[in-house]
């Protein structure tokens, strides 16, 4: 007599929390959205935080920057407030912002102290002032105040849409004692933010 079939067990392919709800929704058209540029700053360049991958996220950012310049497009910059004489010292170079994509005069400059740029700053105000439901975001880190500001703004009701390539992160070491590449910190992130969190796009000339 032979055994019983053991029936085989096919797993279907993981799908995102957004797509399950059903509740995922379309990138945004800087046309109408906020963009916001989440601590564009020296600190990343040449301070202790310097990220390896800024050069590539400052030339998206600044290509999200000029888009959404050239339609009339609402800005804001995020600014994080570090202790003076230390990371993000914001009475010395390293807390200025990056000059390639420096606020204009007039753009909306929101001033934070902790990573979710909506805690105990202005910044939901000022997009309720604007008027759009939907954000672009860009900046740094990815793991951080990317992330943490991304989180928040789905608590306040918005949309957001992040541009990973004019995101960046840092080399992070593990509880294990090992280290998590730049890269690789970045790449969990994204995927972790486009569960639940923002519809992601590769790069700027994703909304074009």
């Amino acid at each position: 007599m032979g055994g019983t079939a053991v029936p085989e067990i096919r797993m279907s392919a993981p799908k995102s929390m957004f797509q399950l709800s059903g509740r995922g929704y379309p990138p945004a058209s800087l046309n109408n959205a906020t963009l916001v540029i989440i601590d564009a700053q020296e600190e990343y360049r040449s301070g202790v935080l310097a990220l390896p991958g800024l050069d590539a996220a400052l030339e998206e950012i600044a290509t999200l920057l000029a888009a959404a310049r050239a339609i009339g497009s609402a800005v804001v910059h995020v600014k994080h407030l570090g202790v003076p004489g230390g990371l993000l010292d914001p009475q010395g170079e390293r807390g200025q912002h990056l000059p390639e994509v420096a606020p204009l005069p007039g753009e909306i400059v929101v001033e934070k102290r902790l990573p979710n740029a909506f805690a105990g700053t202005e910044l939901h105000d000022r997009l309720q002032d604007i008027g759009h439901l939907d954000l672009v975001v860009c900046g740094f880190m990815t793991h951080s105040s990317v992330s943490t500001t991304v989180r928040a703004a789905k608590d306040y009701g918005y949309r957001c849409t992040l541009v990973s390539a004019a995101c960046a992160t840092r080399d992070l070491p593990t509880t294990d004692g090992g280290v998590i590449s730049a890269e690789d910190m970045h790449r969990v992130e994204v995927i972790a933010l486009a569960d639940n969190f923002a519809s992601v796009v590769p790069h700027a000339r994703a909304l074009a």
